[in-house]
């Protein structure tokens, strides 16, 4: 018999999780836990051969009324493999964390959006990847009966680009796994600090290297850091390469500052916690972000936070980081520079931190979505 509720879970089940996929694994193991979506029979759609290795992955036991839909397809799997399963074995309601509906869907379907950074710094992306993110978005937020984005932002950006109206959209936030908490073992910190190649101390950023991450500013404030300070904080860029990053390390390069520019290529999950916590600050400058997850990460580690005012940050930091223009390199230097000299400073942005992060919770997204799906 069709499940109640169909979702797509091929992101959750993914090796190395970034954005989406956290928010995917996050968000289904949060659901497991209410009472109401425990009860409900549940389809989670996966491109891998074996359901066992999917519920391996997931990393949460499923609820009695769930079950693994193992359905493997080489290319193009949302538009032709879960396509085909909508039409053998359609449920009430099909659930896409991640922008792509299949083009075949039943009519009570629900997505998310992540961010629009396409429409806003085309520059950013490549030809193709633009292409095709603008189609299967436009696809996907006509095809769907409601749109969750994940920010205010978010939603400005869907009704502004795509003419998607507020009363289809719902706006409901990430939250923050418990895994992220202070780490005060000093050992622990000087050990991840060490196998990732960087001595405290040091200042962080947390994401993939890309153009919209304006990595660039930072390199161009550690460089006046430099000439004030002579021996300034360390800058570890923690996450793996993604596309038209190469210009950032010629930088680093042509700066000289290859001894104090540190990059780690991907960080496995458990060592964020003891990561974050280790740093002075995280220094995150984008120049867009549909939420924002390394910011709150941080927070929930106690960790400061000096942030770009752009986009969707605001709302998660609020007032308990310090927000900047993201193109103002020696604001940014000034305020690295303040928080490294300043332990009153840090101490006090650390407690209005946790205080912030502690309103994000994937309880309360799992909840809020939920609500949606179920009605």
């Amino acid at each position: 018999m069709p499940a109640a509720i169909g979702i797509d879970a091929s992101r959750a089940v993914i090796a190395q999780h970034t954005g989406t996929e956290h928010y995917s694994a996050s968000l289904l193991r949060a659901l497991a836990e209410l009472p109401a979506a425990r009860a409900t029979p549940v389809a989670l759609y996966v491109n891998l051969d074996d359901a066992l290795e999917a519920e391996e992955r997931l990393q949460f036991a499923l609820p009695e009324a769930w079950r693994v839909r193992a359905i493997p397809f080489p290319r193009l799997w949302t538009h032709l493999r879960l396509s085909a399963e909508m039409v053998l074995r359609r449920p009430g309601v099909l659930f896409v964390p991640s922008h792509v509906v299949p083009l075949l869907h039943p009519r009570k379907t629900v997505v998310t959006v992540h961010d629009l950074g396409y429409f806003v710094y085309p520059e950013a992306h490549t030809r193709l990847s633009r292409i095709y993110l603008r189609a299967s978005t436009w696809f996907s937020v006509r095809a769907a009966k409601r749109v969750l984005a994940i920010s205010q932002a978010t939603k400005r950006d869907l009704m502004k680009y795509y003419g998607v109206p507020a009363g289809k959209i719902r706006v409901v936030y990430h939250g923050c796994d418990p895994v992220f908490r202070p780490v005060r073992d000093e050992k622990a910190l000087a050990d991840v600090a060490s196998r990732y190649g960087v001595s405290r101390p040091y200042c962080l950023h947390v994401g993939t290297l890309q153009p919209r991450k304006n990595l660039g500013v930072l390199v161009e404030a550690w460089r006046l850091l430099r000439e004030r300070m002579g021996r300034p904080p360390a800058l570890l860029l923690a996450g793996k390469r993604g596309w038209l990053y190469e210009s950032l390390f010629e930088q680093v390069k042509r700066a000289g500052l290859d001894d104090l520019v540190k990059f780690t290529d991907y960080v496995d999950r458990e060592d964020l916690p003891a990561l974050y916590s280790g740093a002075l600050a995280l220094t995150f400058p984008s120049l867009y972000e549909g939420f924002g997850l390394p910011p709150l990460e941080a927070m929930s580690c106690g960790t400061p936070v000096i942030c770009s005012n752009a986009t969707s940050l605001p709302e998660v930091v609020g007032d308990a980081g310090i927000l900047l223009d993201p193109t103002g390199v020696e604001a940014w230097a000034d305020a690295v520079q303040r928080i490294a000299g300043n332990a009153d400073e840090r101490e006090q942005l650390s407690q209005r931190g946790l205080a912030q992060a502690g309103q994000f919770t994937w309880e309360r997204c799992a909840r809020e979505t939920w609500d949606v799906l179920s009605k």
